[in-house]
C-alpha cells in the first residue's frame, strides 16, 4: 500500500475530473499527477533522498497537497508543521527529526531568518506562496516547470511516510511515525465503517498539517472527488464556499460548527448541497446538534474518534444515531463503534486487566494503522505500545452494544475529596444551559479537598449568567460534589490548531493558587 497510488489511480480513471480547487485555481487529476512528478524531480535535484524528512510550513492550499505527494513520490518523509506554533516549537520539530528541506509560504517568511538561526540543520527552503520567490529561496512553480517527471519510488507498506508532532498539550511534542500502510488503511476502514452519501465535492477546513486533515485528504483522494481547499477556518468563508462550490461534505470540530451556525450571514446562503458533516475531537452537545439539524435539514452528521498514533480514526458514530429516531438509542454521548479493522479494549489503569462492560478504565487500541513509534523516543514508544496494544491515555468504557464512551483523558480526571469526577460530564451539564456557548472544566488546587471543580465559561452573544445560576443549573442535573465550586467567565478560549480547548493553558494560571472555599 503506497499513498501515491491514489493520484495514479485517479489520473488513469478520471483524468479530466477536477482534483483540487483553491481560490481561482482548478487542477485536474491528470495535471496533479504531472505536477507532482515534476516537483518530485525538483526535490531529487535538491538532494532529497529516500527517507529524508521534508517540512511543510504553510497554510492550506493546493500547493500543500502537491508538496505532500511530491515528497512521498521521491521517497521522502513529510513533516507537516503546526502553523500555530512559536518559532521555538517549529525549530524543535525541525531539529528533532533532522529536517533539512522546508516548504514555506508567505505567512512564515517573516520568521524564516529566526528559524535558520535556531535550526542549523535547515539547508534548503522552497517558496510555495502566491508571489515570486525571494532571492534566497527556490520557487515552487519554477521547480515544476524546469524539471522532467521522474518515476515514483513507490515507498509502501511499513515504510515511514510521515512524522506528525503531537500538539504539545501534555508536554514536549513527540514525533508520531506513521507508515504508508497506516494512513491508507485507516482511510479505507473509516470509509467502510459507516454508510455515507455519494458525494462529488469535499471541503478542507481543518489544517492539513493535522492528522485529521491528512486523513480527510486521503479519504477524498480514494473517492476521486473534488477537494475544495480553504486556507484557514473562517465561518463566513465556509458558508460562502459551501454555496458557491456546491460542497457535499466537510470535517469540522464542534466548536467550528457552533461558529458556523452563529455566523450572522448563515441564513443568507443556500447550504442544501451539504449532505454530510463529519466531526471529531469532542462529542457533540445535544443542544448544538438540535440547532444544526434545524438549521441544516438536508445535512447528516457523524462523529469520528481517534488520535494521531492510529492515523487517526478508531471509532465512528454513524449518522442514524444523530437523528431524532436514533437518539432514542442513547448513543449520542458515545464515540461510536470500532471501525472494521480496529479493536478496542478497556483496561484497569492500575492492574492492566480487561474491564467489564460499563466499567471505566484506559482505552487501548489494536489496529493495522497504529504508529511505528515515537521518533527517537524508544522508552515512550515502549510505554505506549504494549503487546500490540496502544495505550491511549484516554479514559472510558464500552457498553454492551460495543459503543465506546470516552469520559475523559485520564489526566483530566478530577479527584476531589477522594471522589473521581470526569470533567466531560460537568461540561455536558453546563452546555445544556441556553446562555452557555462553550465551557471547560478543570481541577484546581484546593486546600481541603485536594482539587476543586472549576468551570470556565464563554457566554452566547447578548446573554447574561451569574456564577450562582451556572452552579445551580449544574446541581439540577448532576450530583452536588461534581458541580463547580467556582466559575469564571471569559470572552474566548485558547484553542489548538485542531480546534480543541487547551486545558493545559487554563490549568497553568491556577497551578499555584489553592481555592479554600
Amino acid at each position: 500500500m503506497h499513498l501515491t497510488q491514489v493520484i495514479h489511480k485517479a489520473a488513469r480513471e478520471k483524468p479530466t475530473g477536477i482534483a483540487t480547487v483553491f481560490k481561482q485555481r482548478r487542477t485536474t487529476h491528470a495535471q496533479t499527477l504531472r505536477r507532482v512528478a515534476r516537483l518530485a524531480a525538483g526535490l531529487a535535484g535538491l538532494g532529497v533522498n529516500i527517507g529524508d524528512r521534508v517540512g511543510i510550513l504553510s497554510a492550506n492550499s493546493d500547493y500543500y497537497i502537491e508538496s505532500l505527494y511530491a515528497v512521498l513520490w521521491v521517497g521522502g518523509v513529510i513533516n507537516p508543521i503546526n502553523t500555530r506554533w512559536s518559532s521555538q516549537e517549529i525549530a524543535f520539530s525541525l531539529i528533532d527529526c533532522d529536517t533539512r528541506v522546508l516548504f514555506i509560504d508567505d505567512n512564515f517568511i517573516p520568521i524564516l531568518d529566526g528559524l535558520k538561526e535556531l535550526c542549523p540543520c535547515l539547508e534548503t527552503v522552497i517558496y510555495c506562496g502566491e508571489h515570486s520567490a525571494p532571492d534566497d529561496m527556490h520557487d515552487f512553480e519554477r521547480l515544476i516547470a524546469t524539471n522532467e517527471p521522474i518515476a515514483d519510488h513507490h515507498r509502501c507498506d511499513n515504510d515511514l511516510a510521515a512524522i506528525l508532532y503531537t500538539g504539545g498539550t501534555t508536554g514536549q511534542p513527540k514525533g508520531v511515525m506513521l507508515s504508508h500502510q497506516a494512513i491508507l488503511m485507516n482511510a479505507l476502514t473509516t470509509l467502510a465503517a459507516a454508510r455515507r452519501p455519494e458525494i462529488n465535492v469535499e471541503m478542507h477546513v481543518a489544517p492539513l498539517f493535522h492528522v485529521g486533515g491528512i486523513a480527510t485528504l486521503c479519504q477524498s483522494a480514494l473517492r476521486q472527488i473534488t477537494q475544495v481547499i480553504l486556507p484557514h477556518f473562517d465561518p463566513k468563508l465556509v458558508i460562502q464556499t459551501i454555496e458557491q462550490e456546491q460542497v457535499n461534505e466537510t470535517f469540522l470540530v464542534p466548536t467550528m460548527l457552533q461558529m458556523v451556525l452563529d455566523c450572522p450571514d448563515f441564513a443568507q446562503h443556500d447550504l442544501s448541497s451539504l449532505k454530510n458533516v463529519v466531526y471529531g475531537a469532542a462529542s457533540i452537545d445535544e443542544t448544538l446538534l438540535k440547532q444544526a439539524i434545524h438549521a441544516m435539514p438536508h445535512t447528516q452528521f457523524m462523529q469520528v474518534y481517534g488520535m494521531t498514533e492510529v492515523a487517526p480514526v478508531v471509532t465512528v458514530l454513524p449518522a442514524f444515531c444523530h437523528t431524532l429516531a436514533g437518539q432514542k438509542l442513547k448513543k449520542l454521548k458515545s464515540a461510536g463503534r470500532p471501525t472494521p479493522t480496529s479493536e478496542v479494549k478497556i483496561v484497569h489503569p492500575n492492574t492492566g486487566e480487561e474491564c467489564k462492560f460499563g466499567e471505566f478504565g484506559e482505552i487501548t487500541v489494536r489496529t493495522p494503522s497504529v504508529m511505528l513509534g515515537y521518533w527517537n523516543k524508544p522508552d515512550q514508544t515502549k510505554h505506549a505500545l504494549q503487546d500490540g496494544w496502544l495505550h491511549t491515555g484516554d479514559g472510558g468504557y464500552l457498553d454492551e452494544d460495543g459503543y465506546l464512551f470516552v469520559t475523559d483523558r485520564l489526566k483530566d480526571m478530577i479527584v476531589s475529596g477522594g471522589e473521581n469526577i470526569y470533567s466531560s460530564e460537568v461540561e455536558n451539564a453546563l452546555l445544556s444551559h441556553p446562555s452557555i456557548q462553550m465551557c471547560a472544566v478543570i481541577g484546581v488546587p484546593h486546600a481541603k479537598w485536594g482539587e476543586a471543580v472549576h468551570a470556565i465559561i464563554v457566554l452566547r452573544d447578548n446573554h447574561t449568567l451569574s456564577s450562582e445560576e451556572a452552579i445551580k443549573h449544574c446541581r439540577s442535573l448532576i450530583a452536588g460534589y461534581k458541580s463547580p465550586r467556582s466559575v469564571e467567565f471569559r470572552a474566548e478560549f485558547p484553542l489548538s490548531a485542531a480546534g480543541k480547548i487547551l486545558k493545559s493553558e487554563l490549568r497553568a494560571s491556577y497551578r499555584n493558587d489553592a481555592i479554600n472555599h
